[in-house]
């Protein structure tokens, strides 16, 4: 009799341990990207405006930031790379790999010096394998984890993209499209009571979306345009995707000291002609959101092309040189730009009368759609960096056609080229 209740109460007691879990990697996996966040935010501002003074930083940044985080790799943690969400994936396909726990600072600082130094990514990598790494440490605590490994990992993850971009929905969507691909009972219990509590936490620190802007509504006559946009933003991230593998496997075959000193000369000669290149670009996204350009002039025209060639290659070299980051915040600087271009393109040639502040916000989704094959996620996550739902079908729009352009042309991205290869 005590034996056959013991055996019914073992589904509660698993569940009641699991939903601690849950709480407890999502509370902490938040804590770390708010932090990690913030950290950046003010330092990378700091470092910027010296750079913006003076000429030295930009030559000296770069070269400074890529030799701390190699001493830190060499000296602290284990001599191992940061192979970013590919890490993920082999610790979720694999029954023996698990995210070891000095992956959480390693990818915190890793992440934190990339940036501030210039490095041309963003944060948001580090910080999903940070957080899943937060996961894994957790299902390591208990045997009876071991079968929920990928659901406590996609918990954390799930965490941290909520923190990151005020978006409870873009974080679980990020976790199920990118990481786990499958659904479960337990994945949607273990993401959304992690979600929750990263949900409580950035409300309980008044957390702001990264780009508030005001959108005053779009008008079905840019429709057309709007699917224009998707199509280049599809062109776009197949070009960002072809150079950060180009630049990966080029750079493989140079010892890692001739690694950094290549990466830091290209960087600081990128940054010397376009100081919007440096770091995550946000301050850059927040300026031509502020005050869009309206006007197509030839200086115009021609720094805007050059920074959407610039971009990738810069990225790229900041990746394959030793940086820690991915394709996140390029997708969303990139996107700005590009829907920035077209908007004040099609005005000029055309007479469209769009609005350019849509165009950049749209933008910015697309990119990142195409770039991770991820288009809900896309969706939820720029609607909740800019604090306003209003332009949700045009961005889901634009996010379809931009993901399956990308598709046909190039099936692989950054993250699945890895899996296959």
């Amino acid at each position: 009799m005590h034996h056959s209740k013991i055996k019914n109460l073992l589904p509660l007691i698993k569940l009641r341990k699991i939903v601690i879990a849950a709480t407890v990697v999502g509370f902490f996996s938040a804590l770390l990207a708010v932090t990690l966040k913030h950290v950046t935010e003010q330092y990378e501002a700091k470092f910027f405006a010296q750079a913006e003074e003076k000429i030295w930083p930009l030559l000296v940044f770069p070269l400074l930031g890529l030799s701390l985080i190699y001493l830190l790799r060499q000296y602290l943690f284990e001599k191992k790379p940061n192979k970013g969400i590919t890490e993920i994936f082999e610790s979720t396909e694999s029954r023996k790999k698990n995210l070891p726990a000095y992956k959480i600072p390693s990818h915190f600082f890793n992440g934190f010096l990339t940036v501030v130094f210039g490095g041309s990514t963003g944060i948001e990598v580090s910080t999903v394998v940070a957080s899943a790494a937060i996961g894994s440490v957790a299902q390591q605590k208990a045997n009876f984890f071991r079968e929920y490994k990928t659901e406590l990992i996609c918990a954390g993850v799930a965490a941290g993209i909520t923190a990151l971009f005020n978006s409870p929905i873009a974080g679980f969507l990020f976790a199920y499209e990118v990481i786990s691909r499958k659904i479960s009972k337990v994945f949607v219990l273990a993401t959304a009571i992690a979600i929750a509590a990263a949900s409580i936490l950035i409300y309980t620190l008044n957390e702001a979306p990264l780009f508030a802007v005001e959108i005053t509504g779009w008008h079905y006559r840019a429709a057309p345009y709007f699917l224009v946009l998707g199509i280049l933003a599809g062109l776009h991230s197949i070009y960002l995707t072809k150079c950060v593998l180009f630049f990966k496997t080029r750079f493989a075959k140079i010892a890692q000291q001739r690694k950094i000193v290549l990466g830091a000369l290209t960087l600081s000669a990128a940054l010397l002609i376009f100081p919007q290149l440096y770091g995550d670009g946000y301050h850059a996204i927040k300026e031509i959101l502020v005050q869009p350009t309206q006007v197509l002039t030839v200086t115009f025209g021609l720094t805007i092309l050059a920074i959407l060639l610039l971009k990738p290659i810069v990225t790229s070299a900041t990746l394959a040189s030793g940086g820690d980051g991915g394709v996140f915040a390029p997708s969303l600087f990139i996107g700005a730009f590009l829907g920035l271009l077209l908007a004040v393109c099609v005005n000029t040639f055309f007479g469209a009368a769009v609005i350019p502040l849509n165009f950049m916000v749209i933008g910015m989704a697309a990119v990142l759609s195409a770039s991770i094959h991820a288009p809900f996620t896309a969706v939820f996550l720029v609607c909740g960096v800019v604090g306003d739902y209003m332009l949700f079908f045009p961005i889901l729009a634009a996010c379809l056609v931009s993901k399956f352009t990308a598709k046909a042309i190039y099936p692989h991205t950054v993250y699945t080229f890895s899996k296959a290869s």
